[in-house]
């Protein structure tokens, strides 16, 4: 007998399984379990429940000790166990450990092996090079920063020479001092996807975007096995892709096959910040209502902006040449050159850390920029999952910017020296290196200030800079050429005649139009003056 939403029901519940891309540390884990009766499973659930309260995982096919079931297949189902039947109270189950150690997702590695991190944030030490450095990217002198943070000009020549520290409260000084400094780093999201396996793009855009349908170009895709795709004013920026209707052949039925991708890329995210602008929400909120809709992440780009070239790509690019630093994962790679920006990617899919001259990057473009280098960890699957899983946390209640510099702090680490091949091979590789060999004082500072810096929405209206830089560029010499030449005539009244297509036509439809969501509809608009950037609470 067992409870399900508070109805009893004569089945005896069997153990089917584990979903194990769902262990979590928290060791609340996702086990599928069916309804048997009467000799033949009647149905089977995918429920959340405490592996310290399951005690061993029973054999596939044995009767598991679950007494009640509750939640939907929107919200997911919740199981409790037997009271009379727990078993290890306070210890995890071998089993558990050896399924975490294979499936090696323990806090999906990217804290693992440093235990405080698990609960409080790890920031390397300020110490006197890094208060030089601050001074010098302020271009202060040692009296001028003193008489400015109301410290005495002994407490600026003490920290320098070493024979003081650097305090919190200290560092917090400068930064309400020096407000562009304390700008000077920020994060972002800069790329993000999701999978709903419930919904249709169509359901996507009311329910989860909430951005007017009509701003959607729909056509046939074939990329990723999906068969249709809805894309924000006809380009890849915002666009979803799902499964197209299909008639099935013995009813003749019209048929939608559930399941469906959102794709938010780079300008993308900038464009659906704006839409958030107007439904007066923040990505925190937006991620909380994607779950509520079991969508899963498939990828996630955190961006960390160096507005003040805190870095140098030179020299992390000489670093890594030097065997200057040090790296969770043995993979690394070097692109480009001094005159067009170099790039350095440590890592492979699913996680992988980018450095790269973002101001370079954009003038290659035509465009301009006032980040000068990018740091982005680019997460996939599992990975992303975990940055979301310890943000909706309420129990740790960190930042997305203390989450990010955990990270990155944990997986890469750059020197001042050559690490020597012995220390790489120390049983605690990492804090041997940090106790024997200088960090790279500009990488460093960057990871201590960075659990102080904000995350930022920057939201973007739907623009057609791109067409206007192309004629600017490449077409307006030519009509000058026929307007001179006395054919300008021709030009306006080919202008006046021409047909946009369908993409040109959402293009112009979602450049002109003010409200690009139906926020108005509900009377949640945001109608505050814009600001080129929000901070994320």
């Amino acid at each position: 007998m067992i409870t399900i939403n508070n109805e009893p029901k004569a089945y005896t519940p069997i153990f089917l399984g584990t979903i194990q891309h769902s262990i979590r540390l928290s060791l609340e884990i996702i086990i599928m379990i069916g309804m048997k009766r009467n000799d033949e499973i009647i149905e089977t659930y995918n429920v959340t429940i405490s592996a310290i309260d399951l005690g061993q995982l029973p054999n596939i096919g044995n009767e598991i000790p679950i007494s009640e079931i509750i939640g939907s297949e929107l919200s997911g189902f919740k199981a409790k166990v037997r009271q009379s039947d727990v078993q290890l109270q306070n210890t995890v189950s071998t089993e558990l450990e050896q399924l975490v150690d294979l499936k090696n997702v323990g806090l999906y590695q990217l804290l693992k092996g440093q235990n405080e991190m698990t609960q409080t944030s790890k920031i390397p030490k300020l110490l006197s090079n890094h208060m030089i450095l601050i001074r010098q990217l302020l271009g202060k002198t040692q009296p001028e920063l003193a008489n400015a943070i109301g410290v005495s000009e002994r407490t600026i020549w003490g920290i320098e020479n070493g024979s003081q520290t650097i305090s919190d409260k200290f560092i917090d000084k400068i930064l309400t001092v020096y407000t562009d400094f304390a700008e000077s780093i920020e994060v972002q999201f800069d790329w993000v996807s999701l999978t709903f396996p419930d919904l249709t793009s169509k359901q996507v855009i009311n329910d989860i975007l909430k951005i007017q349908p009509d701003l959607f170009l729909e056509r046939p895709t074939s990329q990723n096995f999906y068969t249709c795709e809805m894309a924000f004013a006809g380009e890849k920026n915002i666009y979803i892709q799902d499964f197209a209707p299909i008639k099935n052949p013995e009813t003749q039925a019209i048929e939608q096959k559930y399941g469906t991708t959102l794709y938010l890329t780079g300008k993308g995210t900038r464009l659906f910040e704006k839409a958030l602008l107007e439904q007066n929400i923040t990505w925190h909120d937006f991620f909380q209502k994607a779950r509520q809709y079991r969508g899963h992440l498939t990828r996630l780009d955190i961006a960390i902006n160096d507005k003040w070239g805190l870095l140098n790509m030179n020299d992390l690019v000489k670093a890594v040449q030097e065997k200057r630093f040090w790296s969770k994962s043995k993979s690394y790679a070097v692109h480009g050159n001094v005159d067009d920006g170099w790039t350095v990617n440590f890592g492979k899919s699913p996680f992988v850390i980018r450095a790269y001259d973002k101001r370079k990057e954009q003038a290659s473009k035509g465009f301009d920029t006032d980040v000068q280098n990018r740091v982005e960890l680019e997460l996939h699957q599992d990975k992303a999952e975990y940055i979301i899983d310890e943000w909706l946390n309420h129990d740790n209640n960190k930042t997305l910017t203390e989450i990010t510099f955990d990270i990155l702090y944990t997986y890469l680490w750059f020197t001042d020296k050559p690490i020597k091949e012995k220390l790489l091979k120390a049983d605690k590789v990492r804090d041997t290196i940090e106790n024997s060999v200088a960090p790279m004082p500009a990488w460093s500072l960057l990871t201590a200030l960075g659990h102080k810096m904000k995350f930022v929405r920057q939201p973007k209206e739907q623009s057609i800079e791109r067409i206007e830089k192309w004629v600017l560029d490449s077409v307006v010499p030519s009509l000058a050429v026929l307007k001179k030449t006395g054919h300008w005539a021709e030009v306006i009244e080919a202008m006046n005649s021409a047909e946009l297509s369908s993409e040109q036509q959402k293009l112009v439809k979602a450049t002109m139009i003010n409200v690009i969501t139906q926020a108005n509809q509900k009377l949640t608009i945001n109608f505050e003056k814009p600001k080129k950037r929000y901070q994320e609470i």
